[in-house]
C-alpha cells in the first residue's frame, strides 16, 4: 500500500471508533496535503485489504465477554509486575474497571456489566467504597445520563502520573478505554516513591483541566487592612510586650541564681535551672521565628463589615497584648466540658469566642446553651453543700425556660431554644456571643438571641437538610451548606440569601469562612474542597486529593493555608494560593469531625470519631513548604512534582 492508502485506512479506522476529533483533525491535514488530481476513493465495502486490515477488530469487538477477558488480563499483567511498577500501574485499574462496566451498561449489556462489577469490585473497595456504592444503582443506559456523577465521569479524562508508558497488547478494547478515558502525565527518572498519591487514585468526576484552569485564577489571601493585628503591627505593641516578658523571664532567673541552696537541693535545682533556661530559649526562638514570618499581605473587604463596638475591641487588643506563642515546648492548656446523659442526641456543639457560652444542637430539635459563669458558681456552691452536680447535662424535659425547675426538682442548668421541626445539625456563635446561628434537618436557618433567649429570624432557601452554618469572623453575614450541594451566604438583615455557590456533585458538608471575609471554603462528600469569591460567587479553587468526603475545616489566622478533615481520618493542609497540598497529616484512624488553628496559627487540634484530639505542630510543615516554593520558583528547570511532608501530633488527648 502507498502511503494515501494507508491515510484513507487510518481515517476509515478513526470514523468506525468515533474518535470524530481525531478523525476531523486527520481529514483537514490531508486536504491541506494531498492534490486534487491524484484521489483516488476507496471502496470500504468491496476493498479486500481493507477488509483484511479491520479483520481483527470485526471479530467479537462488541461482545461483552471481551470486557471481561480483557480486563482480566490486564488486571494478571498488572499484579504480576515488577514491584518498581506496580504501584503505579494500579492506578489504571480502577478507572479502567469503572469504564468498562459503564460502557456495558451503555451499550445494554445489564447482567453481564453486573457480572463484571461483582467479580472485581473487591480490589477497589478500600479506596472507593462510596464510589463503588454510587455505581451500583446504574441499572440502564439512562441512569449514566441521570446521575451527574457517572455522566461526569464519562465526559471527562482521568489524570494519572507514571514513569513510562503501558507495553504493546492485543487488549484493543482495553487500550481504547485508556486512550479515551486516561491522560497520562509522564514524569522523568524512576517511579514515584509515594505509592498512595490521593491525587493519582481520585476520580473527582470533573474535567481536570477546568480544575487546573480555576486554580490559575487569583487568589488575595491577606488579612483585611483595618485588622487589629495590623493595628498592633503597626504601634510595636506586640513586640514591645514580648520585649518586657522576656525581661521579667530573665529577671526570674537571675533572681533564681542568687538563691542559697544546700546539700541534696543543689543538683536539682541546678537541674531545674538548666531546663527554665532551655523552655524559655526555645519558646523566645518561637516568637521570633513566629515575628520573622513574611507579614501576609493586606486587602479591602469586599463586603460592608459590621462596626466594632469600642468596649469589645480593647478587650480583643488586650488579648492580642498577652497572646502566647504556642510551640512544641510551649504547649496550650486545655479545658475539657463533657455532655452527658445526651443519650446519643448530640449532633454539634459550639463555644463562643470568649469561651463563655457553649452551646449543643440535639437530635429532639432543640438547641441549648450554657452559661459557664453560672456552672461554676452552681459547682462551688455544691461542693460547700457536698451535693454532685453533672456538667453540660442533657435532660428531656421541654420547657421553654432557663430558670423553670427541670423534672429533678433542680433549676435547669442551660437555655433551652425550641422552634426547628427536625434535628439541629449546627449552631455558631456571632462574635460578640450576642446571637447564635442553628441549622437544621427541615431545611431551615434560625437566628437566636442570647440576651432576649428568642427566636429572631427563619432564614428559607435550601431546599433539603443544612448541615452546616457559620457566622462571618466579622459578623453580620453567615455561610451555610446543604444536602442539595451548594452553599449560600446570607446578611442577618435579609431573609433571602445574596449569594448561591453551586459546584459540587454531591452533598457540601461543612463551610468555612476566610479570614478576611472575602472568600468561604465548602468541604463535599465529592471529595472536594473549593474556595468561592464572595463578591462574584464564582468558584476560585478546587482542592483535589481526599479519598472520601470532607468531614471539617479550618482557616489559618493568617488567611494563607487551610485545613480539612476526611472520614478516612486524614487531614491536609493546604495552599491557597497555589491550590496544592502542603502536607498530609497522619495520625487518626476514624472520621475527623472538628478543626481549628491555634490563634497565632502554630498548631493545629484535631477531634475524631477514633475517641482523641491531637495537636500538631504545623509550623515545620509550612516553613519546609516555603523553602521548596521558593527552590521551585527560582529554579530555571521546571519540576512537575509535588511537595509532601508527614506530619507527626505533639500530644495525644484520649477521651
Amino acid at each position: 500500500m502507498d502511503e494515501l492508502q494507508v491515510v484513507e485506512f487510518v481515517a476509515t479506522y478513526l470514523k468506525k471508533k468515533g474518535f470524530s476529533e481525531a478523525e476531523n483533525a486527520l481529514q483537514a491535514e490531508i486536504q491541506r496535503n494531498k492534490s486534487s488530481n491524484n484521489t483516488n476513493p476507496i471502496d470500504i465495502l468491496n476493498d479486500p485489504e481493507l477488509s483484511k486490515f479491520f479483520r481483527t477488530f470485526s471479530e467479537s469487538e462488541d461482545g461483552p465477554a471481551r470486557y471481561q477477558d480483557e480486563y482480566s488480563k490486564l488486571r494478571s499483567w498488572t499484579y504480576s509486575s515488577l514491584d518498581l511498577y506496580k504501584h503505579e500501574l494500579l492506578h489504571v485499574l480502577y478507572p479502567v474497571f469503572i469504564h468498562c462496566f459503564m460502557d456495558l451498561v451503555a451499550k445494554g449489556h445489564i447482567q453481564e456489566a453486573r457480572t463484571f462489577f461483582n467479580n472485581f469490585r473487591e480490589d477497589h473497595e478500600m479506596m472507593h467504597l462510596r464510589d463503588l456504592q454510587k455505581l451500583e444503582g446504574v441499572l440502564s443506559p439512562s441512569h449514566l445520563e441521570e446521575m451527574e456523577f457517572a455522566h461526569s465521569l464519562r465526559h471527562s479524562k482521568v489524570n494519572i502520573k507514571i514513569c513510562q508508558y503501558l507495553h504493546k497488547t492485543q487488549s484493543t478494547k482495553m487500550l481504547g478505554i485508556i486512550n479515551e478515558r486516561i491522560n497520562f502525565q509522564v514524569s522523568p527518572g524512576q517511579p514515584s516513591s509515594i505509592s498512595d498519591d490521593a491525587e493519582i487514585v481520585t476520580l473527582i468526576g470533573s474535567n481536570q483541566d477546568a480544575a487546573n484552569q480555576i486554580n490559575q485564577k487569583e487568589v488575595h489571601w491577606g488579612l483585611l487592612e483595618d485588622s487589629l493585628e495590623n493595628r498592633l503591627e503597626k504601634t510595636g505593641l506586640i513586640s514591645d510586650s514580648e520585649k518586657a516578658e522576656g525581661e521579667n523571664k530573665e529577671a526570674e532567673i537571675d533572681e533564681n541564681k542568687k538563691r542559697p541552696v544546700e546539700g541534696g537541693k543543689q543538683g536539682a535545682s541546678i537541674k531545674k535551672l538548666k531546663k527554665d533556661k532551655a523552655i524559655n530559649a526555645t519558646a523566645k526562638t518561637a516568637r521570633l521565628e513566629a515575628n520573622t514570618v513574611s507579614t501576609a499581605p493586606r486587602v479591602k473587604p469586599d463586603l460592608a463589615l459590621p462596626v466594632m463596638p469600642t468596649e469589645v475591641e480593647q478587650s480583643i487588643l488586650e488579648d492580642l497584648r498577652n497572646r502566647v506563642h504556642l510551640s512544641s515546648a510551649a504547649l496550650p492548656s486545655v479545658s475539657f466540658y463533657t455532655f452527658i446523659n445526651t443519650h446519643n442526641g448530640l449532633n454539634c456543639a459550639s463555644i463562643s469566642q470568649d469561651g463563655s457560652l457553649v452551646a449543643g444542637g440535639f437530635s429532639d430539635s432543640s438547641l441549648k446553651v450554657w452559661d459557664m459563669a453560672k456552672l461554676g458558681q452552681q459547682a462551688v456552691s455544691c461542693l460547700q453543700s457536698k451535693v454532685y452536680t453533672p456538667v453540660l447535662e442533657g435532660e428531656n424535659d421541654t420547657t421553654p425556660r432557663e430558670d423553670i425547675i427541670g423534672p429533678n426538682g433542680r433549676k435547669r442548668s442551660y437555655t433551652l431554644y425550641q422552634g426547628h421541626s427536625g434535628p439541629v445539625y449546627s449552631a455558631s456563635f456571632s462574635p460578640l456571643g450576642d446571637f447564635i446561628l442553628s441549622s437544621s434537618a427541615d431545611t431551615t436557618i434560625r437566628l437566636w438571641s442570647t440576651k432576649l433567649n428568642a427566636n429572631l429570624v427563619c432564614y428559607k432557601g435550601h431546599n433539603y437538610p443544612v448541615w452546616d452554618v457559620q457566622f462571618n469572623p466579622q459578623g453580620h453575614y453567615f455561610a451555610s451548606s446543604s444536602h442539595d450541594r451548594t452553599a449560600r451566604i446570607w446578611s442577618m438583615d435579609r431573609i433571602q440569601p445574596l449569594r448561591i455557590m453551586a459546584g459540587h456533585l454531591s452533598d457540601v458538608d461543612c463551610v468555612r469562612w476566610h479570614i478576611n471575609c472575602n472568600y468561604i471554603a465548602t468541604g463535599s462528600s465529592d471529595k472536594t474542597v473549593r474556595l468561592w469569591d464572595v463578591s462574584s460567587g464564582e468558584c476560585v479553587r478546587i482542592f483535589i486529593g481526599h479519598r472520601s468526603m470532607i468531614l471539617s475545616l479550618a482557616m489559618s489566622p493568617d488567611g494563607r493555608y487551610m485545613a480539612s478533615g476526611d472520614e478516612d481520618g486524614t487531614i491536609m493542609m493546604w495552599d491557597l494560593a497555589s491550590g496544592r497540598c502542603v502536607t498530609p497529616l497522619m495520625g487518626h484512624t476514624s472520621c475527623v469531625w472538628t478543626l481549628a488553628y491555634s490563634c497565632e496559627g502554630s498548631l493545629l487540634a484535631s477531634g475524631s470519631a477514633d475517641c482523641t484530639v491531637k495537636l500538631w505542630d504545623v509550623t515545620t510543615s509550612t516553613k519546609e513548604w516555603n523553602k521548596q516554593t521558593e527552590i521551585v520558583e527560582n529554579s530555571a528547570n521546571q519540576v512537575d512534582a509535588s511537595l509532601f511532608f508527614t506530619g507527626t501530633p505533639l500530644e495525644c488527648f484520649h477521651s
